[in-house]
């Protein structure tokens, strides 16, 4: 994607089942815990360059001691700050590094359950007091929570009134804010139903603190609160007397992963982070499913409860072709298939002359696509070369030597210049400097004879395509451009945790309603928003995506080919043309991951088509905001 999309927060949490002293005897260190966390976030880095944070509860600290530790920092270096701060800290305390009992009574992050988080912003808010984890103290150890999470909720208005007429007083109307006291309330509430039913009981003083802390049920704290939450979620908490959890929306919309053996249980985002970090295999790590929680109690045992029934599977596709980490064999292989797809799209673009034409990538992450882009094109020189020569009767030596020389050109034709800085300059200036984001490399294309094509993992906006990729490319004045695209066109905004809630903001809502305009059909402007008007105070089971009225009289070679039309500069000299993947041709390549909504408009919750009902309303009254929650 030519244009960083925000999006995907990264969560990581490391429960260790051993005493501090073993991790010490086996493997050197009682930090082992903070270790894998901190790998676990550091190859999560992709997932977050806004702010990171992480907390630590120690199991066996003493009254008058701290058991809760937590540090947040914000920026692209967020990871390596909060780090040296859990480091400067552990250095400023006087201890035995080879004393682990000492260590788990007295040193900070020392402990036994820990959770890291890294955020990126989809929201528009910004500040420390965003960053996760965030944190509910309380007197007793168990009613301290810890929350953190890769979600979006699209009703926190819901939410946030239902928790107020319970008679809480949330300090904000974000939607971790009001998870947290939501949360934090059951929370409580368990807190009190133990207490009241162990001093019925007789206990009375420490009897019944141990006694509650041993018994929370977590599963039955989080049942009530996520009857009503609406959105795409990994919720991850942990209590101040050593609980731990993971639960996974319904859907499936958002991924988490897990590992358990008899030392640890790790959970994070994305599967080779796990693999990579605990050196396993891929059959080891396990996926969490959809309505399931992990928990892991103060004891240590392990168990996976179904909180929510599952209901339509709707895992997001977005993290196959371009958030997660296409180290995990699954992804490569669904992007491979991707680029794969595109080659009769392509063939047929550039009128199947393989032998005058160049392929290429921008940016790296489309690098896999275009490996499966090259594979299907091989696929079909290869069977050329075969009808031409079974079918020929003779053949000279030098017609077989040309027939056996052709082959599939690809070359790196733009490399992108890390080093240039756009932000320094303002307006038509900042724009000549955004056209040289990118270098070429001179001499790989046949200026006049060779068509080029470009393969990017998507394209959303199109902004550093018209305003950088296409102009460069031009330089080299190739007969024909294609700028392909693996992903489908983006239609519609997301709700559910990337960062695309402006309908303004897609090339291809741009583009169609473009074309409404040129061929004298406003009227269908007019009249999705008077239906999306007349729904706006409606609850959100009863909306309707009448959006998708406004592509509906086009096919989608049609806004391919006003995409290309508006992208392209007058100066721009070769034939310009955009490719994009077909529906169809995402869910082959991705079977298992069938949430397509910001390609379909097709919202797997009800929050959807309110949010797309009142984006498009937005537009068309002029108010530019994302959604905030």
């Amino acid at each position: 994607m030519t244009e960083t999309i925000k999006h995907e927060c990264g969560i990581a949490m490391v429960r260790l089942l051993k005493p501090l002293s073993y991790y010490q005897k086996k493997y050197g260190s009682y930090f082992y815990g903070l270790n894998k966390l901190y790998l676990l976030m550091e190859k999560q880095h992709n997932r977050g360059q806004e702010g990171a944070g992480l907390a630590c509860v120690k199991l066996h600290a003493r009254p008058a001691e701290e058991f809760i530790y937590r540090e947040r920092a914000m920026g692209a270096g967020a990871i390596q700050e909060i780090f040296a701060n859990v480091k400067r800290q552990i250095r400023e305390t006087p201890h035995d590094p080879a004393d682990a009992e000492w260590a788990a009574l007295h040193l900070p992050f020392a402990g036994e359950v820990y959770m890291g988080h890294l955020r990126y912003s989809t929201t528009g808010r910004s500040g420390l007091s965003y960053v996760h984890p965030f944190l509910r103290r309380g007197n007793w150890r168990s009613r301290n929570l810890l929350l953190c999470g890769n979600f979006n909720m699209t009703n926190v208005d819901e939410i946030f009134n239902s928790i107020v007429a319970q008679g809480q007083h949330p300090r904000s109307y974000a939607d971790t804010f009001v998870l947290l006291e939501q949360v934090g309330h059951k929370l409580d509430m368990e807190n009190q139903k133990l207490y009241d039913r162990y001093k019925q009981e007789g206990l009375a003083g420490i009897a019944i603190t141990e006694a509650i802390e041993n018994n929370l049920n977590i599963a039955d704290i989080l049942k009530g609160p996520s009857q009503i939450w609406d959105g795409g979620y990994v919720i991850c908490g942990m209590t101040g007397s050593g609980d731990m959890f993971s639960f996974r929306d319904p859907r499936g919309i958002r991924p988490a992963f897990y590992y358990a053996d008899d030392e640890i249980v790790v959970v994070a985002s994305e599967r080779p982070v796990i693999q990579t970090t605990m050196n396993l295999s891929v059959e080891q790590v396990r996926e969490l499913k959809p309505g399931e929680c992990l928990v892991v109690n103060r004891a240590g045992r392990m168990h996976i409860e179904q909180i929510l029934e599952p209901r339509n599977y709707s895992a997001c596709s977005f993290e196959r072709i371009y958030f997660s980490r296409g180290s995990d064999v699954d992804i490569y292989k669904e992007r491979k298939e991707l680029g794969r797809h595109l080659a009769p799209q392509i063939l047929k673009s550039v009128d199947y002359d393989l032998e005058h034409t160049v392929f290429s990538f921008i940016p790296n992450t489309a690098e896999v696509a275009f490996y499966g882009m090259l594979e299907g094109l091989d696929n079909y020189l290869s069977e050329q070369k075969f009808i031409r020569l079974r079918s020929a009767k003779s053949m000279s030596e030098e017609e077989l030597r040309h027939i056996l020389s052709l082959k599939v050109r690809s070359e790196k034709v733009a490399i992108k210049d890390i080093k240039l800085r756009t932000f320094i300059a303002e307006g038509d200036t900042r724009d000549d400097l955004a056209a040289h984001v990118y270098d070429i490399t001179y001499g790989t294309v046949k200026p006049g004879i060779d068509n080029l094509v470009i393969i990017d993992d998507s394209i959303v906006r199109g902004t550093t395509l018209k305003q950088s990729i296409i102009k460069i490319l031009d330089r080299l004045h190739p007969k024909k451009i294609i700028i392909v695209s693996s992903s489908p066109q983006v239609r519609f905004p997301d709700c559910y945790g990337i960062d695309m809630s402006r309908m303004g903001e897609f090339i291809a809502f741009k583009a169609a309603m473009e074309l409404l305009k040129d061929r004298g059909m406003q009227s269908v402007i007019d009249e999705v928003y008077r239906k999306s008007k007349a729904q706006q105070n409606l609850p959100k089971e009863q909306i309707v995506n009448y959006v998708k009225d406004i592509y509906a009289p086009f096919t989608q070679d049609e806004v391919s080919k006003k995409i290309a039309q508006m992208l392209t500069a007058e100066e721009i000299t070769a034939q310009v043309e955009i490719i994009y993947q077909t529906l169809e041709g995402l869910h082959q390549a991705i079977p298992n991951h069938p949430g397509d909504w910001y390609f379909s408009g097709n919202y797997p919750t009800p929050g959807g088509n309110r949010l797309v009902n009142n984006a498009f309303i937005n537009f068309m009254e002029g108010v530019d905001n994302k959604r905030q929650s």
